[in-house]
């Protein structure tokens, strides 16, 4: 990797530090092609990324932004896992951990506050926020719905009432 590899390497990963809501930090412990390839995927489908990178450039690129604080955790044959929503990089990472035993989850980071491997473990249970989201809808539409059954409600009673005096003159 030339210098100029590298500038642009370190722009990338500080252009993704200042966009992303967590970063988790996995070290790769003789991850096969095809598992690193399928881990990938995965991310992709959540809307995160997966990429190793260099530790002295994610180093350097993360200086000046909230992941500065992950620089501790950046040694050895590591990888950054990114996401905007701040629980789909964690919740791969964590489920991919789970299956394959070579990606151990070293720590991570929302914003400034950093995460030991626990921490990045409990954001993985957390709701994403499109669950969140959904959620919240139907906190919102649910008194609605209930409304409009219950002033449906005397009406359908009127109705069978006057039917029932209907039938019963009628009998």
């Amino acid at each position: 990797m030339d210098r100029s590899q590298k500038a642009d390497a370190v722009a990338e990963l500080n252009r993704t530090f200042n966009e992303v809501g967590v970063v988790v930090v996995t070290r790769n412990l003789g991850m096969t092609v095809k598992q690193s390839t399928d881990l990938r995927n995965k991310m992709r489908a959540a809307g995160a990324s997966y990429k190793v990178s260099k530790n002295k450039l994610a180093k350097i690129a993360a200086e000046g932004t909230d992941y500065a604080v992950l620089a501790d955790l950046l040694t050895g044959p590591t990888a950054l896992a990114t996401s905007a929503d701040p629980v789909a990089a964690a919740k791969i990472a964590v489920e991919f951990s789970k299956t394959n035993d070579k990606l151990e989850i070293v720590g991570g980071a929302m914003g400034a506050q950093l995460l030991d491997a626990e921490g990045v473990k409990a954001l993985a249970t957390l709701p994403s926020l499109d669950e969140l989201r959904g959620k919240i809808v139907g906190l919102i539409v649910a008194p609605a719905t209930k409304l409009a059954i219950l002033t449906q409600a005397p009406a359908a009673q009127i109705a069978r009432v006057l039917s029932a005096y209907a039938e019963k003159e009628a009998a």
